[in-house]
Formats: C-alpha cells, structure tokens, sequence
C-alpha cells in the first residue's frame, strides 16, 4: 500500500471533500483525486461515493479512514521527534498568522529567517480565521489573546496596545462632560462589531474617557478600517503595530488607550509535538521583536 496515498486519502475524508483539502494542503484537487483513485486501484475496493453533492465515504472508506488514521499521525510524530534532535533547520515551515501582524511584522521576520536558515521553506499565511495547527497542517500559529487550549503550548512573543485614533480634521468631543457620559463620535468598526459598544480609554493624563461610536463604515479588515480613518472618515480603535508611525508623523492623532489589559500575541505549536530545529529557530527570531513603547 502506498503510504502516502493513503494520508491523502485520510486528510481527504478528515477535511470532507477534496476541495476543501486542496485548499487547506494549498494543493490541486484533481492531484487529490488521482492519488485517491490510484488506492482504490491498489486496494480493490471503492473508498469514497462519488457523484453526490456531499462527499460520503464508502463502509470500506471509513474502516481504512478509522483504522489508519491514528497509525500515521503516530508515524508523523515519530519523525518529528527525530527531526527535533537535528542540530540544522531543514524542511518545510508553514505558519499562520493574524492579517495585521503578518503585513505590519512578519515580512521583515521572514525575509531575516530565510537568509539566516536557507535550507527552510517558509511559509506564511496571513488570516484571521481561528486555524487548527494538526488539521490545517502549520508548525506554528500566531494568536492576539488566544484562549487557553490544553492542546497547544508556545511562548508570548509581545504585547500590543489598541489606540483610539483619527485625523486632526475630526475635533475631540467637548470635555466638559463628566468622565461617564458616553460622547457620540463619527466611526470606522470592522464588521462583526456589535451594535452599542463603547470604546474605553485612557488618555495621556490618566483620565478615563468614553465614546460611544457611531459606524458610518463597517470593513471586514482592520487594514481597510485604517485607511478609512486616515481618508477622515471617522475615529477607529486600532492596534498600536498598525497605527504607530501614522501617529508619529502626525497623520493621525491618538485620542487615548484602551482601557484594560494589553494585547498579548503568542506563537503556538500543537502539544504533541517535539520542537523541530526550524520551529525552534523561528520562535527564537520571534523572540528578537520589541514590545511597543
């Protein structure tokens, strides 16, 4: 039996189609197929219905899917854990991370680690959605203040702040009023932003201040939310990384800091895994950044 086939197979059956494994693997589909195909030839057996709307596999196809899978994740780990012990980073690194902090941070970091470890392929995917590292197939995956999971470990790489920003054309409102009245401003939100939110901060003096935001643009990206607000649209809650040099150029101007904690931003890795020598010396590079001022 072809083994590489048959993980084909199973992180077909696991993803639920063939697309939506090429996808995930950023592999061809019709590559899927055929390797799939060529299994059901060797084995002489069908695997998987074709033909319906949803994928469905076969009685067959779910015993072979049942009985395999675990035997290969067992025989993936096993080569990991050789792999950890060799003292040069070697193979393939996927990473996913958030779409702000991949554009604003990881491009340098990238290119730092490809002229440092030459023998990695490094690969970075910029993404908000919440990956899982073993089914979507990463070494490594950056979280803004994950929820803690008992099946991934990994180190806080660095804080962040969010800063309630706009142009200089869009005034403050009138301070007059007392620290609890929540001041209507003009807003840029992302999308899945709730109705009624207030924006809590603090501003330079220690004082406490609320605005209620008024969204007259809602964006599925904070790098759109941005340029909004930099086009004067309106005043926007956005991470420090992202706004840092607009406010010191004085293309924006910082009203206050969220009130509350500091972001946290981890680099994870699934806890049934060694650190590999290129997970290790990735992590270490991470571990150069600088915190904000």
């Amino acid at each position: 039996m072809d083994l590489t086939a048959l993980a084909d197979f199973n992180l077909v059956a696991l993803h639920g189609g063939f697309g939506p494994a090429g996808r995930a693997l950023n592999r061809p589909k019709a590559t899927l197929s055929r390797r799939v195909a060529e299994l059901e030839e060797d084995l002489g057996v069908r695997l998987i219905e074709r033909g319906a709307r949803r994928m469905r596999l076969t009685e067959d196809g779910q015993v072979l899917h049942e009985r395999t899978r675990g035997l290969l994740s067992e025989l993936q780990e096993a080569g990991e854990a050789v792999a950890s012990r060799a003292p040069i980073a070697r193979g393939r690194l996927r990473v996913s991370a958030p779409m702000v902090f991949a554009h604003v941070v990881l491009g340098e970091v990238a290119a730092r680690f490809a002229l440092a470890y030459p023998q990695v392929e490094l690969e970075i995917i910029a993404e908000d959605r919440i990956v899982d590292p073993v089914d979507d197939g990463y070494d490594l995956v950056i979280r803004i203040n994950p929820a803690k999971d008992g099946l991934l470990v990994g180190r806080r790489i660095m804080n962040d702040q969010r800063l309630l920003v706009a142009t200089a054309a869009i005034p403050i409102p009138s301070t007059q009023a007392s620290n609890d009245d929540e001041r209507p401003v003009p807003a840029v939100v992302l999308a899945q932003t709730p109705s009624g939110v207030i924006w809590s901060i603090r501003t330079g003096n220690g004082d406490e201040k609320a605005f209620k935001p008024m969204p007259l643009l809602r964006l599925s990206s904070l790098l759109m939310v941005r340029d909004a607000v930099l086009a004067g649209v309106g005043v926007a809650m956005l991470p420090m990384l992202l706004v840092k040099q607009d406010v010191a150029a004085g293309r924006l101007i910082c009203w206050g800091t969220e009130a509350g904690p500091p972001v946290e931003i981890w680099a994870l890795y699934h806890s049934r895994r060694l650190l590999s020598a290129k997970v290790r010396a990735f992590l270490d590079m991470l571990k150069e950044l600088q915190v904000p001022a």
